[in-house]
């Protein structure tokens, strides 16, 4: 079945913030606002990098509102939840480049999900499912956003939308072993359960069929 608004997973602060944060930027962006414009290419330069590798990009990526929401955790917790959050926005920012007419960000769409969507119905494509694979395998925070930068850009190309504050919450947790264990098996159950629509049944007279596969990406 079709991820939906319907069955939406609920998100943590970091992901609450990656939500709003990027709504922010993705209506401006789509209005041709030139803060949103500017702001997007800034961020896209940080794909693929670290926060502490991208001092550039501090007071943009993150804002007041993400450590006013914060619970009290440690510094290293700090660390890898601003991470998540900046990882999940500069791949935003990659994935929502050149598409002005569309939501990039869309809540309840899952990365499995959007893996399955970018392949033929009913086909597995195996250089794609092996890079899948590889993002699913990544051992630290730096291989999973390079591994992830590659499925964004293939997933900008065929418009395919993606909830980037549910990523920021898994990107969050895939830094524990039992968390990425939790997040491999959410990435995978969506990939598996995902359906395109139905065909329709031929129009009476034309001996055609008419293609809904699902690709409403508004």
């Amino acid at each position: 079945m079709t991820t939906t608004d319907t069955t939406r997973t609920s998100l943590t602060w970091v992901g609450t913030f990656v939500d709003q944060r990027v709504r922010e930027i993705q209506e401006g962006y789509r209005q041709d606002r030139p803060d949103a414009v500017a702001a997007l290419a800034r961020l896209r330069r940080g794909a693929g990098r670290t926060i502490e590798e991208a001092p550039d990009l501090w007071g943009l990526a993150l804002d007041d509102r993400f450590y006013e929401n914060a619970p009290r955790i440690g510094e290293e917790e700090m660390s890898r939840a601003e991470n998540a959050a900046h990882i999940a926005l500069t791949l935003y920012a990659v994935h929502q480049q050149s598409r002005r007419d569309d939501r990039m960000h869309q809540r309840g769409r899952g990365l499995g999900e959007a893996v399955r969507r970018l392949m033929p119905p009913g086909e597995i494509e195996e250089p794609l499912r092996r890079r899948f694979v590889q993002a699913g395998s990544a051992t630290t925070v730096h291989v999973l956003a390079y591994r992830l930068r590659e499925i964004v850009t293939l997933l900008r190309r065929d418009a395919i939308p993606l909830d980037y504050g549910l990523l920021a919450d898994q990107i969050h947790q895939f830094r524990t072993p039992e968390g990425a264990k939790k997040v491999r098996a959410a990435w995978g159950r969506g990939f598996h359960a995902y359906r395109p629509k139905a065909t329709q049944n031929p129009a009476p007279g034309t001996g055609t069929s008419t293609d809904t596969t699902d690709k409403d990406h508004s």
